[in-house]
């Protein structure tokens, strides 16, 4: 299979800021907010090759089963990059940390059995190119494992979310945007629906632009050209 030529440099994105403020966030939310028992639902029950993209500074890897074979994680911010370099060192698994952005994927097509995507799709500049992207990378009948934020039911957290994803939002988080509508994006890059349940991070307390969160299962189709199901 060819490997994607179109590839970024390596610290195409930089928030050495919020990277380190992420570092201590991301703890606090898994010890305190359930984010770690999240993240062992999300990676339960996969194998084989995985692809991860946004992997940050590495929360995910403990959580890895024993039965994946490897991890190829890419991060493109550079201090996240090397903080996620140490975590895979203590992983079970084996842990290859590489960079790259999740619009040019350096790695060949077809190549993984599995992907994961958690609380990074809010963040990337375009969104259906990464899941062209993870499309490309994944096996015929490949899992896409997700857990992003997502826009808010009521009118007024979600038109809250509209006007900060215009303004400051996006400045200060390193480039999130919190009311991207998932679902319907996976839908139009042609991803088969499989799983999906709605739930709130952390679930006390008063809500955030970022408490709203999906956390499920897409699949790339097993025929070209297959349309998929609406996912409702």
């Amino acid at each position: 299979m060819p490997v994607h030529r179109h590839t970024a440099p390596p610290d195409a994105v930089h928030h050495p800021i919020f990277a380190r403020y992420w570092d201590r966030l991301s703890a606090v939310a898994d010890e305190r907010g359930g984010v770690a028992e999240l993240r062992s639902e999300l990676l339960s029950g996969l194998s084989g090759r995985v692809i991860e993209i946004g992997a940050g500074n590495g929360r995910n890897f403990p959580h890895y089963p024993e039965t994946v074979s490897e991890v190829v994680a890419i991060e493109p911010e550079r201090h996240l990059r090397r903080l996620a370099a140490r975590a895979g060192l203590r992983a079970a698994v084996p842990v290859d940390v590489v960079p790259g952005v999740a619009e040019a994927l350096p790695v060949k097509s077809e190549a993984f059995d599995a992907a994961v995507t958690c609380l990074v799709l809010c963040s990337v500049r375009d969104v259906q190119r990464a899941l062209a992207e993870l499309m490309r990378v994944l096996k015929p009948g490949g899992e896409l494992r997700f857990l992003e934020h997502s826009r808010a039911d009521g009118r007024v957290m979600a038109t809250t979310q509209r006007v900060l994803d215009r303004t400051v939002w996006p400045l200060l988080f390193g480039g999130c945007h919190s009311a991207r509508e998932v679902r319907a994006e996976l839908a139009v890059a042609g991803f088969e629906p499989a799983e999906y349940r709605r739930l709130r991070v952390p679930d006390r307390g008063v809500p955030t632009p970022t408490s709203l969160c999906l956390l499920g299962t897409v699949r790339r189709p097993e025929l070209p050209g297959t349309a998929p199901d609406r996912i409702h």
